[in-house]
């Protein structure tokens, strides 16, 4: 039930309160965990918060969903968050820029340049199929449509799905979007936009099964170049929005980041809490 060499102060504090049981099945205190999701999340928001509005700002005249989905790819641990390559991914996201895809490539992290190139050049089919709002929408009802309409080709049997744009790749852009407008993202309670579903929000998930405070296990898998199953996307924010019972104060957003602090294995999240 514990996290074996925990990295971070969330993971550290889960153990502890798995150690003190008082839950179903002897495992942690619900309570106890939700509040650890919520305070744990605090720092990542911010962070997060941050680095979007960022972007946004540095590159004002481009389109602001291209944005997003350059930030998303590095937030998935697909690529090294930096300007350089934001400016690259727009360029191959507006018009399949060759030296641009080069230079995009260059920003690999440990899973090398492959997921990088193939997410971007399915990026670039994805946005050539679906027309978005010219603008971040400012209402969460808006953002909810125009993710719908990039998930339907997705999940379209007459349709091919372009490499790598799987569970985090066709949600990132609009948590990405969600976390430019704070207060609209606190205010996300359901489930009217989806958040990615894999990596460590997987592993979370899954670390809370396992201690009895969900009841059903998370579906799907962690990589996003695995067989697209569309309906772990739903299946998972379900089970996000069932952690969000029982304590007012919070939204999806902050249980998302909790979990992600929760099931992460990146080490430099041992400062993000």
């Amino acid at each position: 039930m514990k996290i074996a060499n925990p990295l971070n102060p969330v993971q550290v504090e889960f153990n502890e309160l798995c150690a003190k049981g008082g839950g179903a099945g002897g495992g942690p205190a619900r309570t106890k965990v939700q509040e650890l999701l919520h305070n744990g999340s605090k720092t990542l928001n911010t962070m997060a918060f941050d680095e979007i509005s960022q972007h946004l700002k540095t590159f004002s005249s481009a389109n602001p969903w291209h944005v997003c989905f350059a930030v998303g790819l590095g937030w998935g641990h697909l690529a090294k968050i930096d300007e350089d390559f934001t400016a690259a991914a727009i360029e191959v996201l507006t018009d399949l820029d060759p030296a641009a895809l080069s230079v995009a490539r260059t920003f690999h992290l440990e899973r090398g340049p492959t997921p990088i190139e193939q997410s971007l050049r399915g990026g670039y089919l994805m946005f050539q199929r679906v027309k978005l709002p010219a603008t971040l929408p400012d209402d969460l009802r808006m953002i909810g449509r125009a993710q719908e309409r990039w998930l339907s080709p997705l999940v379209s049997p007459s349709m091919d799905r372009p490499k790598y744009i799987g569970s985090w790749n066709a949600t990132a852009m609009f948590m990405v979007a969600l976390f430019s407008k704070p207060a609209l993202a606190a205010t996300l309670t359901n489930r009217e936009v989806m958040l990615p579903p894999g990596g460590p929000i997987f592993n979370g998930l899954k670390i809370l099964h396992k201690a009895k405070i969900l009841k059903t296990p998370p579906s799907g898998n962690e990589l996003d170049d695995e067989a697209f199953e569309p309906g772990s996307i739903y299946e998972n924010n379900a089970l996000m929005a069932e952690l969000l019972k029982g304590r007012s104060g919070w939204s999806m957003i902050d249980v998302h980041s909790g979990l992600y602090m929760l099931g992460t294995r990146y080490p430099a999240s041992k400062g993000w809490a």
